[in-house]
C-alpha cells in the first residue's frame, strides 16, 4: 500500500522544484524576448505608430498552466517545459487594418509556426474578443551569446506575438480581471447582456474608426489629384496661354442629392477629378447652401473647392469669386489667396497677382509654386531682380520645374543686356 501511494507521489509535480527552475531560465527568456521585441520596433512600418508590450509568463500562471496541460512531464523533466506562450509580446494598433499589415510584416521577420485569430469563433452574444495571435520560431540573432552550462533551452521554444487595435487591449485587460483570472462566468442574463453590448460597442467602435480612416484616405487621394490637376491646368495657361480643353459631359447629377456633408464632398471631388465640372459645382452649391457648420473654415474649403471647378471651366470671374470668399472666410488659407494669385496672372493682371501671392508667402513662406509664380508676374512687369530673387528661393526650396529653368535663362540673358 506504501509502495502504490508513493508510485502516486512520484506522479505529482513539485511546485518548489519547477519553481527553481523557471527562476534559472526567466533572465534568459527575457533577454530573448526584449531583443524579439526590440527587432520588431526597428523593422514594423505604419503610419501610426503601434505601442508594444512585452512580459514573460508569471511563475503562478505558469504553474497552473502546467498541471492541466503537461503535469506528467513537468514531474519527470529536470528542464524547463516549454509553452506556447513564456514569452509574450503585444502589439497595439490604432486601426483594424493595421492588424493586416503587421503580421504581414512579421511574416518576413520571422518563421512563423501559427497563426490563429482568437474569438473570431464567437457569436455575436458571445463576450469574448478578437486577437490574432502568431507563434513564431527564435531566431540565431535573437538567442543569447551565451548560456550557462545547467541550461538547455528547448528545441521547441517559440515566442507568442499578440497584434491587437486599442480597443481589442482594452477589453482583454478588462475581461482578463472580470473573468479570466478569477474563473468566473457570468451566469446571471442581465450580466451577460451588458457583457455581450459592451463587447459589441467596442467592436463597432473599431468598426467606425477604420471608416472614417479609409474616408480620410480616400479623400486625401482625390484631393491631392485635384491638386494636381488645377496645377498643371495653371502651368499650361500661364507658360503656354493655351485654351483648355472642353471637358467630356459624364452623367448628370440626379437632382435629389442625398448624404452627409462628408459624403458629399466627396462625391463632388470625384467628379472634379473624373472632369465633370457642372456635377462638381452643382454639389459644392448644394453644400454651401446647407451651411453646413457654424465653423467658417468649412465653408472656406468649400468655396475653394468650387472655385477650381469654375476654374477649370474657363469661368474666372467666379473662380475668383469663390478663391476670395474663401480666403474672406479663412485668412490662414494660403491656398486660397494663392489661387487668387493665379487667376489674376491668367487675366494678365500683374500687379494684384503679386499682391496674392506676396499674402500667400506672407501665411507659409516655405511654398516654391508661390515663389515661382511671382517671379512669372515680376518678369511681367520688368521687375527683373525680383523675378531672379524669387527663382532663386524656389531654387532652394527644391522645385524641379521646365518653367522654372526657362525663367532662369531668360533673366540671365536680361541682365546680359544690361551689362
Amino acid at each position: 500500500m506504501t509502495n502504490e501511494n508513493t508510485g502516486n507521489f512520484t506522479r505529482i509535480p513539485a511546485r518548489i522544484n519547477i519553481k527553481k527552475t523557471y527562476e534559472l531560465y526567466s533572465p534568459v527568456l527575457e533577454e530573448i524576448m526584449s531583443k524579439i521585441k526590440n527587432r520588431l520596433i526597428e523593422n514594423l512600418k505604419l503610419s501610426s505608430q503601434p505601442t508594444y508590450k512585452a512580459r514573460i509568463k508569471s511563475f503562478g500562471s505558469y504553474y497552473k498552466k502546467l498541471l492541466r496541460q503537461h503535469p506528467q512531464e513537468a514531474a519527470e523533466s529536470n528542464n524547463l517545459v516549454c509553452l506556447t506562450d513564456m514569452m509574450g509580446i503585444r502589439i497595439i494598433c490604432t486601426f483594424l487594418e493595421d492588424i493586416q499589415i503587421v503580421l504581414e510584416q512579421i511574416k518576413t521577420l520571422f518563421d512563423v509556426f501559427e497563426i490563429e485569430v482568437k474569438g473570431a469563433e464567437q457569436s455575436f452574444k458571445e463576450f469574448g474578443y478578437e486577437s490574432v495571435h502568431v507563434l513564431v520560431k527564435i531566431p540565431e540573432s535573437c538567442m543569447p551569446e551565451t548560456l550557462p552550462d545547467s541550461i538547455v533551452l528547448p528545441k521547441e521554444l517559440v515566442c507568442e506575438i499578440q497584434i491587437r487595435t486599442i480597443l481589442q487591449d482594452a477589453w482583454a485587460e478588462v475581461e482578463h480581471e472580470l473573468i479570466y483570472k478569477t474563473e468566473f462566468t457570468p451566469f446571471d442574463m442581465p450580466l451577460r447582456r451588458k457583457l455581450a453590448s459592451m463587447n459589441a460597442s467596442l467592436s463597432l467602435a473599431d468598426i467606425i474608426f477604420q471608416e472614417i480612416r479609409d474616408y480620410q484616405k480616400n479623400l486625401q487621394c482625390e484631393m491631392s489629384m485635384r491638386r494636381r490637376s488645377f496645377y498643371e491646368m495653371a502651368d499650361d495657361l500661364t507658360i503656354e496661354h493655351s485654351a483648355v480643353k472642353a471637358n467630356e459631359t459624364i452623367e448628370r447629377l440626379n437632382p435629389y442629392i442625398q448624404g452627409t456633408i462628408d459624403e458629399l464632398l466627396l462625391q463632388a471631388i470625384k467628379a472634379h477629378n473624373a472632369g465633370d465640372m457642372d456635377k462638381a459645382i452643382l454639389i459644392y452649391t448644394k453644400i454651401i447652401e446647407s451651411k453646413p457648420s457654424p465653423n467658417d473654415i468649412v465653408l472656406s474649403v468649400i468655396h475653394k473647392h468650387r472655385g477650381m471647378a469654375f476654374f477649370s471651366k474657363n469661368d474666372y470671374d467666379n473662380a475668383l469669386a469663390d478663391f476670395k470668399q474663401s480666403f474672406e472666410l479663412d485668412k490662414k488659407s494660403f491656398r486660397s489667396v494663392y489661387y487668387e494669385g493665379i487667376v489674376y496672372s491668367i487675366r494678365k493682371e500683374f500687379e494684384k497677382a503679386v499682391e496674392c501671392f506676396t499674402a500667400s508667402l506672407e501665411i507659409n513662406e516655405y511654398q516654391s509654386h508661390t515663389f515661382y509664380r511671382r517671379a512669372l508676374a515680376y518678369f511681367e512687369l520688368k521687375r527683373y531682380e525680383d523675378s531672379m530673387n524669387d527663382v532663386v528661393a524656389a531654387q532652394r526650396l527644391g522645385l524641379e520645374e521646365p518653367g522654372l529653368e526657362n525663367l532662369h535663362g531668360k533673366l540671365l540673358e536680361k541682365f546680359d543686356m544690361k551689362m
